[in-house]
């Protein structure tokens, strides 16, 4: 995606936080944005100087401890992040899936099955009542130092994001759909065919605002250079995850079960991904 490509991007994303209840740029904001190519912040470390944590917006993460004192044995490494890095009131649902993807509970954080694989994740959260848009740093300018230390110790990296019907290219009263993107072919492959597999909308449109194939998104900024994964999902598939979509406490508390087939349906993709690396002789030999 090029530069001119992520600018429309993001100037799309403002777009959508208007029509969600955000107003859109204008004047001093809309000549700011336009600097920041559509952005009110050309990365995070902008954003935390502006904005305020806790009150604008929120990082949540969980990195799983690895300690491995036997001599005798090592265990298998950690190979996959799931990220949410316009999580909350920024594209909604979002946070909640990553949690989901991730093994966790998105209303109690507990394990969703005790003994199944969990994932580290990263979230930055919109936590305005309105203007949340505002908070959005494009893929490519994700600098958060956590986000980026976990992208790069993971071989794999499952980003999800939010578009509309109009932006994924959905067809006419079918706006329930998923754009699957990234640099990881295999990885992308594996998404499309479990998403599928559950019943979803998965669309072979490639838009070039939403395909994530910058090197520099966070997605593709892997351990092995093999890039990975992003999930560009509707609004109208967003919402049908949820008994109410209205507010973060709402959704968490109201997964239904369509959100839990997409969610263990990208675990069957990353599952599926995983074996394959550690089948090969050298994870770095792709």
């Amino acid at each position: 995606m090029s530069q001119a490509h992520a600018s429309r991007r993001t100037v799309l994303t403002s777009l959508v936080a208007a029509a969600a209840g955000g107003p859109l740029l204008t004047g001093l904001a809309a000549t700011e944005a336009a600097a920041a190519g559509g952005d009110l912040h050309t990365s995070n470390s902008a954003l935390y100087t502006k904005a305020i944590e806790g009150q604008d917006f929120a990082r949540r993460f969980k990195r799983h401890e690895a300690f491995d004192n036997d001599k005798n044995t090592t265990p298998l490494p950690r190979l996959t992040s799931v990220l949410a890095i316009h999580g909350g009131g920024i594209e909604m649902g979002t946070s909640e899936l990553c949690l989901g993807i991730a093994g966790y509970r998105p209303d109690t954080l507990a394990p969703v099955t005790a003994g199944a694989p969990v994932y580290d994740y990263w979230m930055l959260e919109g936590l305005r009542s309105s203007n949340n848009g505002e908070l959005h740093v494009t893929a490519s300018h994700c600098d958060d130092p956590v986000a980026r230390s976990m992208a790069a110790g993971s071989a794999n990296v499952l980003s999800l994001h939010g578009c509309t019907a109009a932006q994924a290219g959905a067809p006419a009263g079918q706006p329930k759909a998923v754009v699957i993107g990234g640099l990881n072919p295999r990885f992308r492959k594996l998404l499309s065919t479990k998403l599928r597999g559950a019943g979803f909308q998965v669309l072979d449109t490639d838009p070039e605002d939403l395909n994530g194939d910058l090197p520099e998104n966070i997605c593709n900024r892997t351990l092995t250079g093999e890039g990975g994964g992003q999930l560009e999902i509707t609004t109208e598939l967003r919402q049908s995850l949820f008994g109410n979509f209205s507010g973060a406490n709402n959704r968490a508390a109201t997964t239904n079960t369509d959100f839990w087939k997409f969610t263990n349906a990208c675990r069957d993709a990353i599952a599926a991904m995983e074996a394959e690396q550690l089948a090969r002789k050298s994870l770095f030999v792709h």
